[in-house]
């Protein structure tokens, strides 16, 4: 490498950098003059735009900026203003029995209305933004329900969830029969296969109903009830409706009756408003139809 500064090459009649490398000279081809300013512009603008608006976070906070505008508090300001506007609606909402708030036309459209933006904002990441479900979540649209399908039963089961850890929540779990246990392997692929009978489905080679009928009814009657209809004041899901919430195949009623199920459903009281609370009830009540 030979340092020649200021050369000028021969064959573009331009000045170098004095740099060359094997014969290869580096020109001195300055940027354009509009793009050197243009470069110096955003400068200046990023340093007009820390001043203005808020931009350097600190240790608890940011800086504000001379206006003291930003689009979270925009936001605020707008959803203050909304809440206003429907403060006396929502506050009629809140006061009102959820019985009558059915028979009034304006206050049930305003509940679905409501409760279809807070149902998608809190409840569809498990049940889905129709509230169709998922494994392990239940299908808010078929009319089957865990804890009791009434306006009032799926209120309080919004409240306080089903095992979320309040003083008024929903507790029943399934067993772990294998785990525990209670049940020999052999005795849970039986009564696996007899579950399965309840709602029609095929059973097993070999399978002895007798003895399935035996083993449902010392261990599982207590819950699901005489035929295994299934009881809401347990949480117990009804065995006969072809409607399951992990599975009906073999495999999975095995792994059901052996490692148990313990869902959480969490409880909204204290995270939401009543009146929230109510509109919330009666949209998840219209989904399915209620009872």
């Amino acid at each position: 490498m030979t340092d020649h500064h200021g050369d000028i090459d021969s064959v573009t009649g331009k000045s170098t950098t004095g740099h060359e490398w094997d014969g290869i000279k580096e020109l001195n081809t300055p940027l354009p003059r509009w793009w050197v300013i243009s470069f110096y512009l955003t400068i200046i603008w990023a340093i007009g735009y820390w001043i203005v608006y808020p931009a350097w976070p600190l240790i608890s906070s940011n800086t504000t900026g001379l206006l003291g505008y930003s689009t979270r508090a925009s936001l605020a300001v707008e959803l203050a203003n909304l809440e206003a506007l429907r403060g006396e609606k929502m506050a009629a909402l809140a006061a009102a029995p959820l019985a009558d708030i059915q028979k009034d036309p304006a206050l049930l459209a305003l509940a679905r209305a409501k409760g279809r933006t807070v149902f998608g904002d809190n409840c569809a990441p498990c049940h889905g933004s129709g509230g169709a479900g998922a494994k392990g979540f239940p299908n808010l649209n078929d009319d089957d329900w865990l804890w009791g399908g009434t306006l009032e039963q799926i209120m309080q089961t919004i409240q306080f969830g089903a095992r979320s850890g309040h003083a008024k929540t929903h507790e029943g779990q399934m067993l772990a029969f294998g785990k525990d246990g209670v049940l020999k392997p052999d005795e849970i692929v039986t009564v696996a296969n007899y579950v399965r009978s309840l709602s029609g489905l095929s059973t097993g080679k070999g399978f002895d109903a007798a003895k399935g009928e035996k083993i449902f009814a010392e261990n599982c009657v207590a819950c699901h009830g005489d035929g295994g209809k299934g009881n809401p004041e347990m949480g117990a899901p009804n065995l006969t409706d072809k409607i399951w919430l992990y599975g009906s195949d073999e495999a999975t009623l095995i792994e059901t009756i052996s490692q148990g199920r313990a869902g959480v459903m969490p409880a909204w009281e204290g995270r939401l408003d009543s009146a929230t609370l109510k509109a919330m009830a009666v949209y998840v009540h219209s989904l399915g139809g209620g009872k």
